[in-house]
């Protein structure tokens, strides 16, 4: 996740390095990034869920990251279009 435009309260999305990473919120709450299939050659999303829900954007808000949950990426080796 980045922050494209500092204003903007979005955070684009981006090829994770991890399995799985945990951000541990101030308020106590926990946002997961889950990419199970992510390796030298799986650098690539192929789709998102947010919350068990698709996620048919690019990017998550601020305001979703402070709610806590999960996104779950599934990984492949070529981008898809």
């Amino acid at each position: 996740l980045y922050p494209a435009n500092a204003v903007s309260g979005r955070y684009e999305l981006g090829s994770p390095r991890f399995t799985k990473t945990e951000i541990k919120l101030a308020n106590g709450k926990v946002f997961r990034i889950m990419a199970p299939g992510v390796s030298k050659t799986n650098i690539y999303i192929q789709s998102a869920m947010l919350n068990g829900k698709p996620l048919t954007r690019t990017f998550i808000t601020h305001k979703e990251l402070l709610a806590g949950g999960e996104l779950k990426l599934v990984m492949g080796a070529k981008p898809v279009k």
